[in-house]
């Protein structure tokens, strides 16, 4: 396994014992004109090789090509295990960009849209499938608007805020053995008033009369189980309690986590299916102004993530980049992160939770609004997305992906959404409400914000924001002083943005402060704001922001513009390469003094 790229488990909030990693090399091949099932790819040899999960575009898959695709082709033979025999077999993608048809041994086992979220092929039982499987993978990436591709560039460069494309295999393939009736993702809901974790467990191809088991352990051992006989419920509903004196929570800075077992047996006793997960006890909640962590008032002092690396783009290196991420992240004063215009790889999550890091999950569709359907030639024209009717799909999956993960706390779908508000309604008014709506009612228990800065097109929203890249601390404070009165900044001036009814508010994008010493006049380098002539200039103007948004008695948090530099944008507190710009503990000094929210 040391060998394979990317060689850590992919789901970890929901393992089994058994699976077959398939990251490695695959045969490749470019499919310019989306032909390649006309002129036979699908049956034959690929003309050259890569490295998965990386994406074509990446100096880590080998291949390092830049231009568009419309379409990749993948192919590998992979030898199923002997052990496997009685078993049925999934072959799970974490993501592929942005269409995918996959074949195995001639037959089509699975289609999917949409460029972030897993998606699994059922291939039956491996009995039927030989001994050895040939996975075919064509991976569509159309050059236009529709689809939701958070920064990657519209025009061939990078150009402003976009970055190289993604296109194809991006994270981790790979395959488990699995009985025809199994359990399926479990959904863990912490309710923290009560005491207990409530699980919800669906079966797949489920049978009336099996039972399902889940144990409940902390670091000393069992804390409670509980069981539930299949054929009443639709899926069932197990509740594990918590004894005060086992109680731990999961809290910023201090991810305390249970783990859970789950067995199913058939009628007989005998285990047909196990696997494990785990859970984080807290809770989310708002009072007036404030957003509650446990019931305590928790200033969010977050940071913009974009999630981007020079060698892999999307895709991290390694489990160990993603941690150290975090980890730079929490020295410089960062209590958690906008996940931005992307969705990020499971693992992600996973030392989310457990390093105590508070996330807000998005969505990679900067800027919907409505446009014609033509191929963009510009940056500004590419600058918008066409919403189309595949993003609330796609988002749902985000949901039924990320559902138990304690780390996130908020949900936020859209970002800079931009267009008037009119004496009608158009398709961002249905898409931004659609999406409010599917939230809340896959999730009950997080604050949903409608769209991070500009059209704010939902009443009811559980929160509010602004954007705002204003360099000079004075004017700042001016520009939030209203808030005391309930007149906060909004951008657009009420124009394109329903007016602002009382609920919580920060800012969720500011900073951006422009610091790269050594770049030449002339090179594509850029921030927000004229870079400080020196340290102690970005020092003061650092506190000065942050100071006037920590001091803001209705101010609930903030995120700053951004963690690393991203190739021509340079506004990061650490390089591309995650090397520290600035004193960190400095950084760390500014940022975690009492927030005026936090003492009320």
């Amino acid at each position: 396994m040391a060998s394979i790229p990317r060689p850590e488990y992919p789901r970890p909030q929901f393992v089994r014992k058994d699976w077959l990693n398939l990251n490695g090399e695959w045969q490749f091949e470019i499919d310019t004109g989306d032909s390649g099932l006309a002129r036979g790819l699908r049956e034959r040899e690929l003309n050259s090789r890569i490295k998965v999960p990386f994406c074509p575009e990446s100096k880590l898959s080998g291949v390092e090509y830049l231009d568009f695709m419309e379409a990749v082709w993948y192919r590998r033979e992979v030898k199923i295990p002997e052990d496997w025999q009685d078993r049925y077999v999934l072959l799970h993608f974490q993501a592929v960009d942005y269409e995918a048809t996959v074949w195995v041994n001639g037959r089509e086992v699975g289609r999917h849209r949409g460029g972030f979220t897993p998606f699994t092929c059922d291939l039956g039982p491996a009995s039927e499938l030989g001994d050895t499987a040939v996975i075919v993978v064509r991976a569509r990436d159309p050059r236009d608007w529709h689809k939701p591709g958070g920064k990657q560039s519209v025009i061939y460069e990078n150009a402003g805020c976009h970055y190289p494309r993604t296109t194809g295999i991006w994270q981790t393939v790979w395959m488990e053995p699995v009985p025809p009736t199994r359990l399926k993702r479990p959904r863990i809901t912490p309710c923290l008033e009560s005491r207990l974790f409530r699980l919800e467990q669906a079966l797949a191809n489920p049978r009336a009369g099996w039972t399902i088991t889940a144990v409940l352990n902390d670091a000393q051992g069992e804390v409670s189980r509980a069981t539930a006989v299949t054929g009443t419920d639709f899926a069932a509903v197990l509740q594990l309690p918590v004894p005060e004196d086992r109680l731990r929570l999961w809290q910023p800075g201090d991810g305390q986590l249970y783990d859970i077992d789950i067995t199913l047996t058939d009628p007989s006793g005998a285990v047909v299916d196990r696997a494990g997960s785990y859970a984080g006890m807290r809770s989310v909640a708002i009072d007036g102004y404030k957003i509650l962590i446990n019931g305590v008032s928790v200033f969010q002092r977050l940071v913009l993530d974009q999630g981007y690396y020079p060698d892999g783009l999307l895709t991290a290196p390694s489990d160990e980049s993603l941690m150290r991420d975090i980890s730079k992240s929490m020295q410089a004063g960062f209590n958690g992160a906008r996940l931005h215009q992307k969705v990020f790889e499971e693992r992600f999550l996973y030392h989310a939770d457990i390093l105590g890091y508070l996330v807000w999950g998005e969505y990679g569709d900067w800027g919907f609004r409505d446009r014609s359907g033509r191929v963009p030639t510009t940056v500004v024209d590419g600058y918008r997305h066409q919403p189309g009717a595949a993003l609330l799909a796609q988002w749902m999956e985000v949901l039924e992906r990320d559902y138990s993960h304690p780390s996130i706390i908020g949900w936020c779908p859209l970002n800079e959404t931009s267009q008037p508000i009119e004496d009608y309604m158009t398709t961002l008014d249905d898409v931004t409400r659609g999406l409010f709506l599917a939230t809340k009612n896959a999730d009950t228990t997080r604050p949903v914000l409608d769209t991070s800065g500009y059209s704010h097109r939902v009443a009811e929203a559980d929160v509010y924001d602004s954007h705002d890249y204003t360099q000079d601390p004075a004017k700042f404070t001016v520009q939030h002083a209203g808030l005391a009165n309930d007149k906060p900044y909004a951008n657009g001036e009420g124009k394109i943005s329903l007016p602002y009814r009382g609920q919580p508010y920060f800012v969720s994008e500011f900073g951006g402060t422009w610091w790269n010493p050594k770049a030449a006049a002339n090179e594509l380098s850029w921030g927000y704001g004229e870079r400080p002539k020196n340290l102690d200039e970005f020092y003061a103007r650092f506190q000065g922001l942050c100071d006037v948004l920590l001091d803001n008695p209705k101010m609930f948090g903030y995120c700053y513009t951004q963690l690393t530099d991203v190739f021509q944008e340079q506004n990061g507190i650490l390089t591309f390469d995650r090397r520290s710009k600035f004193n960190m503990a400095k950084l760390h000094a500014i940022q975690t003094k009492k927030a005026a929210i936090e003492t009320m």
